[in-house]
């Protein structure tokens, strides 16, 4: 695993990577560039895998990492992540995301990609 600056300093990233972490287990796929699709693959894999323990302290340790954000149901990021996500993959023992490069970005060229759960 190495790790990418991305561009920024480690206060940005941590911040961006939780960002695109929160998005990613309210929304299931989103789009951003290659680079960052690939950083956030092992963050959310992480978060997987703390939602297939569903203990107390594996739930603590992923609220450290996703934003509180509700959705239109009022679910937080965290109760989505373990009572939908998690339940899903308790068979599978690693892989939980796929990343899908797309078009290049107009404005810059730059390589984009879809995240998703598989």
């Amino acid at each position: 695993m190495r790790n990418r600056k991305l561009g920024v300093d480690s206060a940005h990233r941590k911040a961006m990577l939780r960002n695109l972490a929160t998005s990613l287990v309210m929304h299931g796929s989103i789009t951003t560039t290659h680079k960052r699709a690939l950083e956030l693959r092992t963050v959310a894999d992480k978060l997987v895998t703390l939602a297939k323990r569903n203990d107390l302290h594996a739930r603590r340790q992923a609220a450290q990492i996703l934003f509180n954000v509700k959705d239109d149901q009022g679910q937080t990021a965290l109760q989505k992540l373990f009572a939908e996500i998690g339940p899903k993959y308790t068979t599978r023992n690693g892989g939980y995301t796929r990343v899908n490069k797309t078009v290049q970005r107009r404005g810059d060229a730059s390589d984009m990609a879809v995240i998703e759960f598989v």
